[in-house]
C-alpha cells in the first residue's frame, strides 16, 4: 500500500526535530547510552536484540499482533524514532513499505539492513523472509557487521551472537526437515503464502489454488468458485492441515477454519509478528514448528 504522500510529510516533522540522532560513522548512542536500533516489527526486533544484546536499544514500530504492516498509519513517532537512531532494520521486498519510504524520504539512518535485500532473492519472490531461516541467519550477520562499526569495541561480541544465533538456526532447520519426512507427501491449504518457506523447509505442497492466495495477498474476496474448490480440498480431507495466517482473518477465511474444524482437519495458526509476552525469535519459531508437527502426526 502507497503512502508516499504521507510520509514525505513527516519529513517537516524530523527536520523540526533537527534529524536528532544522525551523526558521524560512530553513530549516536541512544538516551540509555546503548547503541539505538529501530526495526519495522518486533521479529526483526527480536533477531538484532540476539545479535546486539544488552549493547542495544530496540524499538519495534509495530509489535501489536493485530498490527499490519500493509496497512501501518503515518505516524509522527516513527519519523522521530528513525531521527535518533543509529541502525534501521526491515523486512523490505514490498513488505513493510511504510517503513522503507520513511526510512528513505527522511534519509535516516544512514545505516540500514533490508532483510529482503540480504537474501538474495528475486524481485519477484515471497516477502515473507523471515520465515527463510537462512535468511534469518544472513540479515543476524549484517546486524553484527553495522553493530561492529558503530562500536568497534564490542564487534567480537556482536559476531560471536550472530554465530550462535546461527546454530540454534541451523538445529531448528533440521528439526523442520524431521517435520517433513515424518508426513512424506502432505500437502496444505494455507489462507496466506506468508509461511511458505517454512512449509517448503519442510517439503510440504501447499495445495491452495493460486487465485485463492493471490486475492487473499491483493487484499480481495476470492471468487466463490475459487473459495469452494478451496474449501472441497479441506472438507474432502485432501490435505493435512490448514495454515491459518491469524493476523489476516477475513470472512472467507473464518469459513475454511470453520470447515476444517468440521472436517477434523488441523488448524495451524502462524502470525507475522511475535505474540504478546514473546520476544526471542527462536522460541517463536519453535512453537510454530511444533505446532505443524503436531498437525502432521496425526497422519
Amino acid at each position: 500500500m502507497s503512502r508516499s504522500v504521507p510520509v514525505l510529510a513527516l519529513v517537516g516533522t524530523v527536520v523540526a526535530l533537527g534529524l536528532a540522532g544522525c551523526g558521524d560513522d560512530t553513530g549516536t548512542a541512544a538516551a540509555d547510552g546503548k547503541i539505538a536500533v529501530v526495526t519495522s516489527t518486533n521479529v526483526w526486533g527480536s533477531v538484532a536484540r540476539a545479535v546486539g544484546g544488552a549493547e542495544i536499544s530496540v524499538q519495534a514500530l509495530i509489535s501489536d499482533s493485530s498490527g499490519d504492516p500493509h496497512a501501518h498509519p503515518d505516524n509522527p513517532a516513527d519519523a522521530t524514532a528513525l531521527a535518533g537512531a543509529d541502525l534501521a532494520v526491515y523486512n523490505g521486498g514490498g513488505y513493510d513499505e511504510f517503513f522503507t519510504q520513511l526510512v528513505d524520504a527522511t534519509g535516516s539512518p544512514e545505516r540500514r539492513v533490508d532483510a529482503f535485500a540480504v537474501s538474495g532473492k528475486g524481485a519477484d519472490a515471497n516477502e515473507h523472509v523471515w520465515y527463510d531461516l537462512a535468511t534469518v541467519g544472513k540479515v543476524a550477520d549484517r546486524i553484527a557487521e553495522q553493530l561492529g562499526e558503530i562500536a568497534p569495541d564490542q564487534r567480537s561480541t556482536f559476531t560471536a551472537n550472530a554465530t550462535e544465533l546461527g546454530t540454534e538456526l541451523d538445529r531448528l532447520t533440521a528439526r523442520i526437515a524431521q517435520v517433513g519426512k515424518a508426513a512424506p507427501g502432505a500437502e496444505v491449504v494455507a489462507t496466506e503464502p506468508v509461511a511458505k518457506y517454512l512449509l517448503d523447509a519442510a517439503g510440504l505442497t501447499d495445495a491452495t489454488p493460486p487465485e485463492f492466495a493471490e486475492a487473499i495477498e491483493e487484499e480481495t474476496d476470492p471468487a466463490v468458485e475459487v473459495v469452494g474448490r478451496t474449501t472441497d480440498l479441506i472438507t474432502g480431507k485432501r490435505v493435512a492441515a490448514l495454515v491459518n495466517n491469524a493476523q489476516t482473518e477475513t470472512a472467507v477465511t473464518d469459513t475454511l477454519a470453520d470447515a476444517a474444524a468440521r472436517a477434523g482437519v488441523p488448524v495451524v495458526s502462524v502470525t507475522e509478528t511475535l505474540p504478546e509476552g514473546v520476544t526471542d525469535y527462536v522460541d517463536w519459531m519453535t512453537t510454530q514448528v511444533d505446532a505443524l508437527a503436531g498437525a502432521l502426526s496425526g497422519r
